[in-house]
């Protein structure tokens, strides 16, 4: 691509006439021109992606001051807050991550009204629960994001985040003693995997190449490592990087991690990116101990697999080779042949989905979309087995799957609290889990409300899931308050989940609640997810757009009414559908948003999103891209809604400039009354463990939206 860039004189611009009860925080325009092969864009906010700079550092704080002057005195939205934390403390103690080792549960665990995860132990299910770590004790703020224990059940492997941020340390704690050894391995990514070794005095780790989430070679040329235990880091054996093995051809943007089949009979390097198929290599074990392991291929792109599970000699595996619904097959690790495997589950009307394992057995589900029957299969026998679950939103986690094929089930559904199961594949025992389960006594609120499952022509005829969710008590007459959030990407699927406390808390404002399924997800498997990515990613907001006239249209609301949302990269869903269709939202919340397609590949995590929407150095790809950017496509004088928009300022994936020049360009731009507002959290990046810091955010974000749409409970203070 050749671009042409020119700096204009600088310009300084004042709001619309009508935005004049409004007094934002002043933003010069300095335009700076662009040519996209032959396409120019102006770009006057340019200078705003400079986070290092003192004078945006000030704007970003103006604008965060001048947010909280508004939404912190409308009347309600601390009713909100503490209504969160009710309806919180009504769940009892939820549970995170489980493993078990031996006889012995590591989870961690949020106690009721308390407002992060802590890490605590048990002997046996019904044992007397200890505290391992609480994360505050170490920095105050500071969360669990991830752990491990070691096979001699002696070593605690733990990373830390502070502040929201998804860089942390990795640490190893002697369980005996519970203190921290002087091991510290950092930087590394919070969802990064870590593995110990069969002897338990080595493990595996990712590094960064920066902490620095400013820097352009941050989330870049990272390096799989081995670390002995009580060795100098510096002296970290390197498994896999770009640098070290360019015969494995890996990116500069891709993410190489270690990890170990139950039996340790292979070294297994997965090489991570934003693309649903894997890419890995392997070795034998007896390589770890060599000074360069000698890596063979062993899943390529091509074979279309996006997930894997080893059990013994044999790979499980699904994959949409010729199959957009998915087939699950298996073949040898000692001679992969994926062209042409044993298939297990052929390609059906549903999607198979979410592989698993525990010792002995595999497990999947089969969706319609909405929701998923669980099956296992008995690796040594290929037996298949339903597991009698209630309809919904089923998944199954293995407690301990080198040793045992004890598995958790969890059922849920829009406005039903997960019922969590002990199952036990090799017997088909089923029941309740009466321990490491929340212990919380919610309300039946399937009484109160009506869950409707609905599909909605888009644009071009293809029907589009929606689901609804509204109170028994309204009237479906369109004077009713409506919340539609919709994502659309990387072929994620939005199973119904329960709402949980904080979209509870607008289901009890009386406001309808929808979730679009959009094209760009994986609801309705690999097509649906194809159909809305590079080319085919206007697909995403049309579909969006066009459920959105559905409940207009269907009298659920109205556009004095409703309420549009999306989040990450769902921010070119909403982006796109408010800039296309600035008349249907009375209210648009955009969370931690992508809004300037065209410039997030200049940002640290850029060439992480290039397998979903394409890159700047193809032709073909930037007119995409192009249709894709919310930001060029806000037009001066026109009548936009109210807008929330939010960011992080230590988020690591959606850089906080996105977002801030999307605020400064509604601001300046629009000609309506209704407000624009970027609220910045200085305490998270793109999310946070925070309970408090979550509940926060969302209490803003909600008592604006509905001030904005005249609920009497929710008025500026005077």
């Amino acid at each position: 691509m050749i671009r042409k860039t020119t700096l204009a004189l600088l310009i300084f611009i004042t709001s619309q006439a009508t935005q004049a009860q409004y007094k934002y925080p002043t933003t010069p325009e300095r335009p700076v021109v662009d040519d996209y092969f032959g396409t120019k864009i102006t770009d006057s906010y340019r200078w705003l992606e400079d986070m290092n700079n003192p004078e945006v550092q000030k704007w970003f704080k103006d604008e965060s001051d001048y947010t909280n002057s508004i939404v912190k005195t409308i009347s309600g939205r601390d009713v909100l807050f503490n209504r969160m934390k009710e309806i919180q403390a009504l769940g009892g103690d939820q549970y995170g991550s489980i493993i078990q080792v031996g006889d012995i549960f590591y989870y961690t665990k949020n106690k009721k009204q308390e407002n992060i995860y802590k890490l605590y132990f048990r002997k046996n299910r019904n044992g007397a629960e200890v505290l391992l770590l609480d994360p505050n004790t170490i920095t105050k703020g500071a969360t669990i994001t991830n752990f491990n224990i070691s096979p001699d059940n002696k070593k605690l492997a733990v990373t830390i985040s502070e502040g929201g941020a998804e860089v942390c340390d990795l640490k190893i704690m002697d369980l005996e003693s519970k203190k921290f050894l002087s091991d510290k391995l950092t930087p590394v990514w919070s969802e990064f995997p870590f593995e110990f070794t069969p002897d338990s005095k080595a493990i595996t780790y990712t590094q960064m190449a920066t902490r620095d989430n400013t820097s352009d070679i941050f989330l870049k040329n990272m390096k799989a490592f081995l670390h002995v235990i009580g060795t100098d880091p510096k002296t970290d054996k390197i498994l896999a990087s770009k640098e070290n093995n360019p015969e494995l051809e890996i990116l500069a943007a891709q993410f190489p991690y270690v990890k170990f089949p139950d039996d340790y009979s292979y070294i297994i390097l997965d090489i991570g990116s934003t693309k649903n198929e894997e890419f890995s290599f392997y070795a034998p074990f007896s390589e770890l101990g060599k000074s360069k392991i000698n890596w063979k291929p062993l899943v390529k792109y091509e074979d279309d697999i996006t997930d894997s599970q080893i059990i013994g000699d044999k790979l499980f595996f699904l994959t949409h080779k010729n199959a957009p619904n998915y087939k699950l097959a298996y073949t040898s690790l000692k001679n992969p042949d994926f062209n042409n495997p044993t298939i297990l589950v052929p390609e059906n009307d549903k999607v198979i989905r979410r592989l698993r394992k525990s010792k002995n057995f595999i497990y999947y589900n089969l969706s319609d979309g909405i929701n998923q029957e669980t099956f296992q299969i008995n690796a040594k026998t290929l037996e298949i087995k339903k597991i009698p679950l209630p309809a919904g939103s089923n998944s199954a986690f293995p407690l301990s799957p080198r040793q045992n094929d004890n598995m958790m089930l969890f059922n849920n559904g829009w406005v039903t609290p997960s019922t969590d199961y002990d199952y036990d594949a090799q017997t088909g025992k089923l029941g309740k889990s009466k321990e490491l389960t929340a212990n919380g006594s919610f309300p039946d609120f399937s009484k109160n409300y009506v869950v409707k499952e609905v599909e909605v022509p888009s644009h071009d005829g293809v029907m589009v899931p929606l689901s609804i969710i509204y109170p028994k008590n309204i009237k479906i007459d369109g004077s009713t308050p409506c919340y539609i959030t919709g994502y659309g990407a990387y072929g994620i699927s939005q199973y119904p989940y329960f709402v949980g406390s904080s979209v509870m808390t607008l289901l009890e404002q009386n406001t309808i609640v929808a979730f679009a399924h959009p094209r760009g997800g994986g609801e309705k498997g690999n097509k649906w997810h194809a159909d809305g990515m590079k080319a085919k990613k206007s697909n995403t907001w049309k579909d969006f757009i066009a459920c959105s006239e559905y409940l207009i249209k269907e009298k659920y609301t109205s556009k004095e009414k409703l309420i549009g949302n999306g989040v990450s990269m769902g921010g070119i869903l909403i982006g796109r559908a408010i800039t296309e269709r600035p008349d249907l939202y009375k209210v648009a919340l955009v969370e931690v948003g992508c809004t300037n397609a065209i410039r997030m590949e200049t940002s640290p995590n850029g060439a992480n999103q290039i397998p979903e929407i394409g890159t700047l150095k193809n032709e073909e790809d930037v007119k995409y891209i192009l249709e894709m950017d919310s930001q060029s496509k806000v037009k001066k004088g026109e009548k936009y809604p109210a807008t929330f928009i939010r960011t992080g300022i230590n988020d690591p994936r959606v850089a906080p400039w996105e977002p801030g020049k999307f605020a400064a360009i509604l601001q300046n731009y629009n000609s309506s009354e209704n407000p624009i507002l970027l609220h910045v959290n200085y305490a998270n990046g793109h999310h946070s463990s925070d309970l408090d810091v979550t509940y926060g955010d969302e209490a803003d974000m909600w008592a604006f939206a509905l001030w904005q749409v005249g609920n009497t409970k929710f008025q500026l203070k005077k």
